[in-house]
């Protein structure tokens, strides 16, 4: 056993739920990021400005989905070179055969492969052989075997909350703005989950308000501590920079909380926000303004996810622009600072306790 365990340190394969649940997540979500949701931006804009070689740019981007996830896990988990590269095959099985649940089954194969490889690698006189040989094999095998099971569950699941919250908007629209709010902040990456579940429609918009109200929230009510800095790297950039903050006073996470409590169904019930881009989006907020883009390009070309769930083109009217304004800045910037100040007057948060490091 201590053998093993030696063999395991040296060959720098760690099995923590940090490593796997944070590391190799957030990686899937940037490489998510730089393939399916920049094309579908740049497709879209292609498709409005009826420019073909953006639509063409935009559409190769996009196929190199799961190429990109695999390699950025492989990256987070310090895989060496050779075995980086092969996880380019790897992941483009496990999201082909993963379908609408690809992401998931990339998360699970592309962890399995990189690690298998990680320990042949260098261990051979042929490692040029053996490396690349051992983790295509193994990965490609298990994405033929497990990527349409797990690709089915994950599916499954995306739309099942998206059907409950077509049933309930109202009690969805809070349950799944808050959660998707909180993981927004948590140091996970709630983009990744969305992206694993598929979160889309009504479900995606509520995901989308929370997120909002997180970021937005926290820049606006923090303002007078970090000033047009922190306006912006908290309201464009994260809201993830308060975790530090919030571990010393939990409190001060109440008014953001709150907020995205309150938007999530004012999106659901009354402006029945949909966010029918690719599932990404969901998990964004106003991260490069991904969020409210994502509900942009799902009103004029759907992802194939949303499109499966019934989505389909519309021509978005002054009611829907109003919402999506309403929801993704303006009462996350008014609701969120005064949640705040009555929690100030009631002593559980002072001057200071939101000063970013």
């Amino acid at each position: 056993m201590e053998k093993f365990k030696a063999f395991l340190k040296r060959k720098n394969i760690v099995f923590t739920a940090r490593r796997y649940g944070i590391d190799a997540l957030g990686a899937m979500a940037q490489g998510l990021f730089c393939s399916l949701l920049i094309g579908t931006i740049i497709r879209t804009l292609g498709q409005q400005l009826k420019l073909q070689f953006l639509v063409d740019i935009g559409t190769y981007a996009m196929a190199v989905s799961g190429p990109a996830m695999a390699v950025a896990i492989g990256h987070a988990l310090q895989a060496p070179p050779m075995v980086l590269f092969s996880l380019a095959a790897v992941g483009w099985a496990a999201n082909a055969e993963g379908g609408a649940g690809g992401p998931l089954a990339v998360l699970i194969i592309a962890i399995v492969a990189a690690e298998f490889g990680k320990a042949v690698s260098k261990e051979t006189k042929v490692d040029i052989l053996v490396t690349p040989a051992v983790t295509i094999l193994i990965g490609v095998a298990l994405a033929k075997l497990i990527a349409p099971p797990i690709g089915t569950a994950a599916n499954a699941f995306g739309l099942m909350i998206d059907s409950a919250t077509k049933l309930r908007p109202f009690w969805m629209g809070i349950a799944v703005s808050v959660l998707v709010g909180i993981a927004l902040t948590l140091p996970i990456s709630s983009a990744a989950i969305c992206s694993v579940l598929g979160l889309t429609g009504l479900a995606g918009g509520a995901a989308v308000a929370g997120c909002c109200a997180q970021m937005v929230g926290f820049a606006v009510m923090s303002f007078r501590e970090n000033r047009w800095g922190g306006l912006v790297s908290q309201g464009l950039g994260t809201s993830m920079l308060q975790m530090p903050n919030i571990v010393k006073n939990p409190r001060i996470w109440i008014a953001p909380i709150l907020t995205s409590a309150i938007t999530g169904p004012i999106a659901t019930c009354i402006f029945r926000m949909q966010m029918n881009g690719a599932a990404i989006n969901s998990g964004m907020g106003t991260c490069g303004l991904c969020g409210p883009i994502g509900v942009w390009t799902g009103w004029l070309s759907p992802s194939e996810t949303a499109v499966e769930r019934g989505a389909s083109a519309i021509n978005a009217g002054a009611f829907d622009w109003l919402g999506l304004i309403l929801i993704c800045i303006v009462l996350p910037a008014v609701i969120c600072p005064l949640l705040n100040l009555v929690c100030r007057k009631l002593g559980w948060v002072k001057d200071g306790d939101l000063k970013l490091d």
